[in-house]
């Protein structure tokens, strides 16, 4: 393989230190994504910007740079919402946003839900969703009508990102976090444009929430949790939380303690995850009821995701109104209760293909 010269002139200034524009940036990743650069130049251009440390102007060149490369759910209705984290907090819990998906589902807010296999969790997105009997597609006129009739839609990074192959092993045999890290929830392939995003490390939420109001997006929450192990990328009950939100063309920042929503704080072990199935049936009996830390980190997350999209402003003069926020936890809570978070799993099963279809498929 023959790297090019303008990629090799962008690693040699990576690794002396200095900062690429976005420009650079983009140059860089759109290099990446189509196979060009070897796995030893890429080694070193990742390593070179994590010791450095990577810069806001690097991360909007990059994610233009994956959305470039990106298959794109269309025709995606105004108002849709994604709940995605980064992953690698380490902390491997239960799936919280992929609950959230169902309770946001359950009242009417279409989901377009990006995610993965397992990563920090002890179970990604994609495990539990096909214990679920909800296995990924790449069908994109399935997934547009699961979203505009079900108003609920699960996106497999794998099936919507296929130039990410091309840096897997690499980001494999680093074993640390990069750039890459960042990229998954800021590039959508439905193109949302309100945004509930955790992080790894509250360093990122301010810059990670300009970049998606840079980029276009009307509402967003770029979320922190502290807990007694570590930091979690969703709002957590073992400790505050930090949130940057993106709103009305403006950013601002504020925390989140788990009693303005009414909450019992809780350490992080308590929701700690298993494997695929034990996660599965965790999601199941929370839907079906069950009460306890699972239930409440859920909705609190929920209740945050219901601001983003629109359904009761929780914002004040910058600041929690704990009222609202209260209000909307009650909101939360009635999907689950009602059975209408449950629903929104039944109908996801029912209009997904079968397991063996899909098996069939990759074939």
């Amino acid at each position: 393989m023959t790297v090019s010269a303008d990629f090799t002139s962008l690693l040699h200034k990576a690794a002396s230190g200095q900062q690429l524009d976005s420009h650079e940036a983009e140059t860089a990743f759109h290099a990446i994504m189509a196979g060009d650069v070897d796995p030893v130049h890429l080694s070193a251009f990742l390593t070179a910007l994590k010791l450095r440390g990577e810069t806001f102007a690097e991360l909007t060149g990059a994610v233009q740079a994956v959305r470039h490369h990106m298959t794109v759910l269309p025709d995606v209705p105004a108002g849709a919402i994604d709940v995605c984290g980064t992953g690698g907090d380490g902390l491997k819990t239960l799936n919280v946003s992929t609950a959230v998906a169902f309770v946001l589902a359950g009242l009417g807010v279409p989901v377009a839900k990006h995610g993965n296999r397992a990563l920090s969790s002890a179970t990604g997105a994609t495990d539990v969703l096909e214990v679920l009997g909800i296995p990924p597609t790449d069908d994109l006129a399935l997934q547009g009508r699961r979203l505009r009739e079900d108003g609920l839609v699960f996106l497999a990074a794998p099936q919507h990102h296929p130039a990410m192959r091309h840096a897997a092993p690499v980001r494999k045999a680093l074993g640390f976090r990069t750039l890459f890290n960042l990229l998954g929830p800021l590039c959508n392939p439905a193109q949302v444009r309100h945004q509930l995003v955790g992080v790894f490390d509250g360093r990122w939420c301010e810059p990670v929430a300009r970049a998606l109001g840079a980029l276009g997006s009307l509402s967003v929450w770029v979320v922190h949790g502290s807990t007694e192990e570590g930091g979690s990328d969703e709002l957590t009950l073992a400790g505050p939380s930090q949130v940057s939100a993106w709103q009305n063309g403006a950013l601002f920042s504020f925390g989140i303690e788990p009693d303005m929503a009414g909450l019992a704080a809780a350490p992080i072990s308590a929701i700690r995850g298993g494997d695929a199935q034990a996660n599965a049936a965790a999601l199941l009996a929370l839907l079906d009821g069950a009460g306890g830390a699972y239930r409440d980190t859920v909705l609190l997350n929920a209740a945050a995701a219901l601001h983003v999209a629109g359904r009761g402003d929780i914002v004040k003069a910058g600041a929690i109104d704990v009222p609202a926020f209260r209000r909307n936890v009650g909101m939360a809570a009635d999907s689950i209760d009602r059975g209408l978070a449950r629903a929104a799993l039944e109908g996801a099963r029912m209009s997904a293909p079968s397991i063996a279809s899909t098996d069939a498929g990759r074939s």
